[in-house]
């Protein structure tokens, strides 16, 4: 297992970026990088398909990774059982029906995403509330940190009214 500095958690995160079981070093750095613009964490849940020493990370998180609050759970129960009460988790999903924009989304809400192979597990999808962003000209899916990227941004524009 990668050893990760701890982390000192965001007083307030705009959002919390959840990547349940990320394949790709290059897609989770630019992930980390939007995660610290914005201002949000980012939770990783293992296992994933690639080492936080890869080079690939390090490139596309360039010195954006200094600037992000980066949780690495051992497994989804791990992850669950450091939720706080009350917290609401969001699956994005090409399966859902209701659009990103109706979410309400409200300060330190958990945001979601499956695999960039396969997508959220049906066991988990369908436990939790989903989401989907359109995507009107087909397609099976957006690349995993462009859905993460639209997905915060929309957060943050309802929850700062940006």
């Amino acid at each position: 297992m990668d050893e990760t500095p701890p982390q000192t958690p965001l007083a307030n995160p705009l959002v919390r970026v959840v990547l349940f079981e990320p394949e790709k070093a290059g897609n989770v750095g630019n992930i980390a990088r939007t995660c610290a613009v914005l201002g949000a964490e980012l939770h990783l849940i293992r296992p994933f398909g690639f080492r936080l020493a890869d080079r690939e990370f390090k490139r596309a998180g360039m010195d954006y990774l200094e600037g992000v609050t980066l949780h690495d759970h051992a497994s989804w129960t791990a992850f669950q059982n450091g939720l706080p009460p009350g917290a609401r988790v969001f699956a994005f999903s090409t399966h859902a029906t209701e659009l990103h924009t109706r979410a309400g989304f409200v300060r330190g809400d958990y945001l979601l995403f499956g695999p960039e192979s396969r997508g959220l597990p049906v066991w988990l999808r369908d436990a939790l509330p989903r989401l989907k962003l359109p995507q009107p000209g087909g397609g099976r899916s957006l690349n995993l940190s462009v859905a993460a990227g639209v997905a915060a941004f929309e957060a943050g524009r309802q929850i700062e009214g940006w």
